[in-house]
């Protein structure tokens, strides 16, 4: 479901939810464009990515198609990967920041959540109007869903990067077809599967991760 169809049936979840994907993204993108700066390549900088601002990280496209279809982008980071102090694992490790910033980002949540005393897996099915409590939950949920589902070892995911690193070389001519055909691959999967495949991954995430702070 859209965002637009939630404002109609639920607009404090909404606004909630809209602020929670802003702020998620933007953090996301920020963590490539900083991954990128420290590795010496100034690119990022010099486009006005190494930025918090979201304004700076929102791609009007992907945008839309998150309010429409609940399934959309950020502005993706340009980068040099042969600026990068590392030639060999410095376009994954850019990669790989956007997913562990939101890792982050979930684990802060589930700790404040944890000192102020909000249970979410209780949360959720009390149907508690909290807003502070509310947000806390999405930005935690979402913040999990955007790690696992950009770890997809799909181009333009930021798991396609890893499989230059892990693939053997007699085996690269996968990550060539990838590159082709990798965003039709995502469309069917979204069309046919709606990534359903994923919530048990993301129910374990979320499990581990309200573990590891005790929740």
């Amino acid at each position: 479901m859209g965002l637009l169809s939630l404002l109609r049936s639920d607009p404090l979840v909404f606004i909630l939810l809209a602020v929670a994907l802003i702020e998620a993204i933007a953090m996301h993108e920020y963590a490539h464009a900083l991954a990128a700066d420290l590795q010496g390549d100034r690119m990022p900088r010099a486009f006005g990515r190494l930025t918090l601002n979201p304004a700076k990280h929102l791609d009007p496209l992907g945008t839309l198609m998150l309010l429409l279809a609940g399934f959309g982008w950020g502005k993706p980071v340009e980068f040099r990967p042969q600026a990068l102090s590392s030639k060999r694992f410095g376009a994954a490790i850019v990669a790989l920041a956007g997913p562990m910033m939101n890792v982050a980002l979930a684990l802060a949540a589930a700790l404040i959540g944890r000192v102020m005393g909000i249970d979410f897996r209780f949360l959720i099915f009390t149907g508690d109007r909290d807003p502070f409590a509310l947000f806390l939950l999405l930005f935690f949920s979402i913040n999990v869903l955007l790690a696992v589902f950009n770890l997809i070892p799909l181009p333009p995911l930021d798991g396609s990067r890893l499989l230059t690193i892990f693939l053997p070389p007699d085996k690269q001519r996968i990550v060539y077809f990838l590159d082709q055909y990798g965003f039709l691959i995502l469309l069917a999967l979204l069309l046919f599967t709606n990534f359903s495949f994923l919530r048990p991954i993301l129910a374990r995430v979320q499990d581990l991760l309200l573990t590891l702070v005790g929740g």
